[in-house]
């Protein structure tokens, strides 16, 4: 007899923890994106009638999409605790357009319109290449190491999502460790809050009422918050058609910077799609690099500056138990909060110390699964992989002037946090391969990274002929090393 087809519903209680926890994500990126559009000299008309409406656009097609996947999972299972895909702006990505194709081309020009055609072309065309990326996303995903891949994401999770907020919590501690410590009630252990309120809900009631009676909070930045009320209207354009002539003649040397970084970002979606099918729920990771680039294409369209992705969130709200509601409602809050230009205000209106604890459990969430979901053995590969991160993280807060930074140090780091991603990978497909004794694996991963060492995609400031000669002729001494232990495996004497 079959079974009675489940109920999925359209929004539970558990979806309101995770909306507040991608809200948060997104809307950090959303006010970082304007504070920095606008100190680069760029008229608040782009900034708040095409930048961010576009991501608003892009955002809004990518949740809506994915709590659709969710329902279709869901109805395919037949059960009722399928999550859907968390979606939005990568932050090392946005941080690349901004400095590294936005800001170059802008000095280029010396015409902020100009500029921003140039940066809306590249960001078509790092769509593009992702959804011509997706072809091979399957094949990718079964040929990496599952410790590899989420490790690699358990190191972002740990430097530039947990780490970095717990800097955040600390900023203001009376509301910072409050929040923290609901969190760690409300979400880690589970116990019902007062009235049933969900935590993070409750968490930023608490913490922001808290902030303005202690005067922890400067009331007088909701009044400038008003300034840009108003009516934006979201339509699509030609400026992502104008910008490419622009691109491919005197902001050809950007390529170099959208090919790298797209092709992370596409990477960062598989490996948090992997993440998810760890936690429980299995989507097609081919799919998803595809409706990344159709939404980073589609958010061009409409003026939109940043590619996106499946968001490293996403496992947070799996142990949050949310359901595909969180997603349809940050879809439409995004569109409606771009439209009337409420971004500034609500970034106004609620410190950062409040949120930050809630993304602190994200990155705790995401460290958390790559290791329960690895059999003990991987751990090192695991650690290995998180690794490069705490270079890319110096290499990322300090751009340019990372090796003055760090001089007296280790020169390693900068070198490190260049191409972290393909680097956490590769030494994590490394170590796994060796945990298996697979030393033709093992051999093929360090030929791979020499391979992209040669090219400037790792330890290079860009791409490249011979970019990064002397981590060519390390990664082949490694092949070396591997190769000769393949031989004797193959000759029965190892």
């Amino acid at each position: 007899m079959a079974s009675q087809p489940i109920h999925y519903p359209w929004y539970k209680k558990e979806d309101t923890d995770a909306f507040f926890a991608l809200f948060q994500n997104n809307i950090a990126n959303f006010v970082i994106i304007a504070i920095t559009l606008l100190g680069m000299g760029f008229p608040a008309s782009i900034v708040f009638g095409q930048v961010l409406p576009g991501a608003a656009v892009a955002v809004m097609f990518g949740n809506f999409y994915y709590a659709w996947s969710a329902s279709r999972l869901a109805r395919k299972e037949n059960r009722a605790d399928v999550t859907a895909l968390s979606y939005g702006i990568s932050t090392p990505v946005m941080f690349v357009f901004l400095f590294g194709v936005l800001l170059p081309a802008k000095t280029l020009t010396g015409d902020a319109e100009l500029a921003w055609k140039i940066a809306v072309a590249a960001c078509f065309i790092s769509g593009l290449i992702e959804v011509i990326i997706s072809l091979v996303g399957n094949w990718v995903q079964k040929h990496l190491p599952r410790a590899a891949m989420l490790g690699a994401v358990a190191g972002v999770a740990l430097t530039f999502i947990a780490g970095e907020m717990l800097f955040k919590t600390l900023e203001m501690p009376v509301i910072g460790l409050l929040v923290l410590a609901i969190i760690l009630v409300g979400l880690v252990a589970r116990v019902a809050l007062p009235f049933n309120i969900p935590a993070s809900l409750f968490a930023i009631i608490i913490g922001t009422a808290l902030a303005y009676l202690i005067g922890a909070s400067d009331s007088s930045k909701i009044t400038d918050a008003f300034t840009h009320f108003g009516f934006y209207p979201i339509l699509p354009g030609l400026a992502w058609f104008e910008g490419l002539g622009l691109l491919f003649t005197i902001g050809v040397a950007l390529l170099t910077v959208i090919l790298p970084i797209t092709l992370y970002n596409a990477i960062e979606t598989m490996n948090n799609v992997e993440a998810m099918e760890a936690a429980g729920d299995k989507y097609d990771v081919r799919e998803c690099q595809a409706v990344d680039g159709v939404g980073t294409m589609l958010g061009a369209v409409f003026g939109g500056l940043f590619p996106t992705t499946v968001y490293i969130a996403t496992v947070g709200a799996k142990w949050m138990n949310a359901g595909r509601g969180y997603s349809l409602l940050n879809g439409a809050v995004y569109f409606l909060a771009t439209l009337f230009g409420l971004i500034a205000f609500l970034a106004a209106l609620i410190p950062v110390s409040v949120v930050a604890p809630i993304l602190v459990f994200v990155g705790m969430s995401m460290i958390a699964t790559a290791f329960q979901t690895n059999d003990t053995r991987y751990y090192p590969a695991v650690a290995l992989a998180m690794l490069p991160y705490f270079a890319n993280y110096v290499m990322t807060r300090f751009n340019r002037g990372a090796g003055d930074v760090v001089s007296g140090i280790s020169e390693g780091i900068v070198v490190l946090g260049q191409g972290a991603m393909f680097t956490a990978i590769l030494f994590g497909a490394m170590a796994v391969s060796v945990i298996d004794r697979q030393f033709r694996r093992a051999t093929l991963f360090a030929v791979i990274a020499a391979g992209l060492s040669f090219i400037g995609l790792m330890h290079a400031p860009k791409l490249g002929i011979h970019a990064a000669p002397d981590f060519v002729y390390g990664y082949l001494t490694m092949a070396v090393f591997f190769a000769w232990f393949a031989w004797k495996e193959a000759r029965g004497t190892l």
